[in-house]
């Protein structure tokens, strides 16, 4: 485990710092603002088993024209010694507007996910190995976008103090046709309880595409609301 944390930070010190060059010449930068809206319901039918669905909307271009939107079931399942199986499915509503044929594209994407955490003294460390797979419907030759990601993150408990902050790292590796390592995402980011039942989270977040002449840079300002529904059993 602690080589794994090792190779996030490495990779993801070693994205951020150095700067991206070709042998046929230098990379460009491009940069781009969204935001992203979630309202999230929960659900415990039983104490180790947990659903959610989601709503997201997420604009880009400065957060001035729709990027994407969709709703996401997904469900989390308690194993012994700290260990987490999960899994998720996604109906995604993408704006394409480059091109000739431009549109709303839709899509359906699945994950599995293997999830462990620990805390050391007032840390909670968690880390997650997630594989996802994602399909265009209304194309009947499309080529599945599968790909592996590995996420590693900390959560600082303060006394008396109700806004602990929470910082992860992921790496994604495009399996599809051999991609390799093509993303790095940071994010920092607390919630809050609002009343019992409910809580309200922010976070700021940035991609970085590791691919292509000219790869992306995000910066994500993100909100997230989730009301949960308790067993009365």
């Amino acid at each position: 485990m602690r080589l794994f944390l090792k190779y996030i930070v490495f990779i993801g010190c070693f994205g951020l710092a150095s700067p991206v060059n070709a042998q046929s010449g230098t990379y460009h930068t491009i940069q781009d603002f969204e935001s992203w809206t979630v309202a999230g319901l929960n659900y415990k039918p039983t104490q180790n088993l947990k659903l959610n669905l989601s709503q997201q909307l997420r604009l880009k271009d400065n957060t001035s024209t729709l990027e994407q939107y969709f709703t996401e079931l997904t469900l989390r399942y308690k194993l012994p010694h700290r260990f987490k199986l999960g899994g998720g499915a996604r109906y995604i509503h993408k704006n394409d507007d480059q091109g000739k044929n431009q549109g709303i594209r839709k899509y359906l994407r699945w994950n599995a996910d293997l999830e462990y955490n620990h805390k050391i003294n007032r840390f909670t460390w968690a880390y997650r190995l997630r594989y996802q797979s994602k399909d265009e419907l209304e194309k009947t030759t499309d080529i599945l976008q599968n790909t592996l990601r590995a996420k590693v993150g900390f959560a600082y408990n303060f006394k008396q103090w109700k806004l602990d902050p929470e910082f992860s790292s992921e790496i994604y590796h495009g399996l599809t046709d051999n991609e390799g390592l093509n993303r790095l995402r940071f994010t920092l980011g607390t919630q809050y309880e609002l009343h019992q039942n409910g809580d309200i989270g922010v976070f700021i977040r940035t991609e970085k595409e590791l691919t292509g002449r000219y790869p992306k840079r995000t910066n994500i300002l993100g909100i997230k609301y989730n009301y949960t529904l308790k067993n009365k059993n």
